[in-house]
């Protein structure tokens, strides 16, 4: 047995963290006026992936609520290195997706890796109700040094505590105008939380997928990536993120 693909692996994964992180950096630097990007795709969506295996939906609560098969979500997260909890939103999310987006989980799961390393980031941990073990808010978007200036709203207030200024929320880290626009239940737990992965996940699902577009394609895609954070580096780290997933699933 040769160390070479265990080195390989590892190396690999180095290389995703660092990009994970350095974007993840830059969204907290932004939120600035956005620049002109060039929104001719570099490149073609992640691989397709099987669509998520669902279970017949039971009464309840969430019986909205698309019911995960719990092998597939076992199966499929030790696969991609993916928190259940969080494979679990980005599986629920995609089967929830409007119709004709052809939004798959994986990109999904690379925004949520980006943002926030899927709940995780800066020690944190996902919690089995798709929170974190401590609340993720971006920078005070009170003008200084890169940042735009975006005053606090009474419900973005209500949200992260700012009086003055606003801040991304949670897990898929939304503005809280944005949030206000495409806010979702996506755990059929009757609220719309910022904060819950589970919620977060529908929310960027229904947000990429706006005005009709089609993930399936290069311009789809890049667009709707884009539309999320308009940076160049954040595109190119999202699809090596969603791509490094879809291999491995």
């Amino acid at each position: 047995m040769t160390r070479r693909p265990v080195v390989a692996g590892a190396v690999f994964v180095l290389v995703l963290t660092v990009l994970g992180v350095g974007a993840f950096c830059l969204q907290q630097m932004l939120y600035r006026e956005p620049p002109v990007v060039d929104l001719t795709p570099r490149t073609d969506p992640p691989a397709a992936v099987a669509a998520p295996v669902a279970r017949p939906v039971r009464g309840g609560r969430d019986s909205t609520v698309p019911q995960l098969d719990p092998r597939w979500v076992a199966r499929t997260a030790r696969a991609a290195g993916i928190p259940e909890v969080a494979l679990s939103a980005y599986a629920r999310a995609e089967l929830q997706a409007p119709a004709g987006c052809g939004l798959g989980w994986t990109t999904l799961a690379g925004i949520g890796w980006v943002e926030s390393h899927h709940g995780t980031i800066a020690e944190r941990t996902l919690l089995a109700d798709g929170r974190s073990s401590s609340p993720i808010l971006g920078p005070a978007l009170d003008g200084v040094g890169p940042v735009a200036a975006i005053p606090a709203t009474p419900e973005g207030t209500a949200l992260h505590g700012d009086p003055r200024w606003d801040h991304a929320l949670g897990p898929m880290q939304f503005l809280t105008g944005t949030w206000e626009s495409w806010g979702a239940d996506g755990d059929g737990d009757g609220v719309a939380d910022p904060f819950d992965l589970d919620d977060a996940a529908l929310a960027a699902a229904r947000y990429l997928c706006a005005d009709g577009r089609d993930l399936t394609t290069g311009t789809g895609w890049s667009g709707g990536v884009l539309s999320y954070n308009r940076s160049e580096e954040y595109l190119l780290a999202v699809h090596a993120a969603a791509s490094t997933y879809a291999d491995r699933a």
